[in-house]
């Protein structure tokens, strides 16, 4: 039911944004004066020609992604293989191409007293099955790798802990 009501909106959204752009494409531009008016034409009929104006945005592309298919991952726990608890998923690392290239986890302390931030390799997670909000991610690095790495803070280098080396450096930009 929820599918089919995303799909109802997405459909209502194109088709609202459709007729907004050709209602705005059918305006006249206001009348020229006699002086300067040049002769009549014929025109086709508006409907039988379509026009665009020339700066005009072409409407969105809609994509319907099923809830079973996709899920967020802010906020969610993260294990190890072994079920201990890691902490959980605060952040997001894209590259400058928008690649997915870590995750900051939110480890250790209690109730966020004595915790600190430290980022993993993408690839070093395991989505499994996350259907609901309280399934977990599995990382597969051990609690004492985890522990013994550095403490990311934003706008400096950052060191990104990887499964067996997974994790290729980033280029710089030239």
């Amino acid at each position: 039911m929820r599918t089919a009501g995303w799909l109802a909106l997405g459909v209502m959204m194109v088709g609202g944004m459709t007729l907004a752009v050709s209602r705005a494409a059918e305006e006249s531009p206001a009348p020229a004066t006699e002086a300067n008016a040049p002769p009549p034409t014929v025109q086709p009929p508006a409907s039988s020609v379509p026009v665009t104006p020339k700066n005009a945005a072409p409407p969105p592309s809609v994509t319907i992604i099923g809830a079973s298919d996709a899920h967020g991952v802010l906020g969610r726990d993260v294990l190890s293989a072994a079920n201990e608890d890691m902490g959980r998923i605060v952040d997001v690392i894209v590259d400058r191409s928008g690649h997915v290239r870590a995750a900051v986890i939110d480890f250790g302390g209690f109730l966020g007293v004595g915790s600190r931030k430290i980022v993993v390799d993408w690839n070093a997670m395991r989505f499994g099955k996350i259907v609901n909000r309280k399934d977990s991610i599995t990382l597969e690095l051990t609690k004492a790798q985890v522990a013994a790495a550095p403490e990311y803070k934003e706008d400096t280098p950052m060191v990104v802990l990887g499964a067996s080396g997974s994790l290729q450096p980033l280029q710089a930009v030239q």
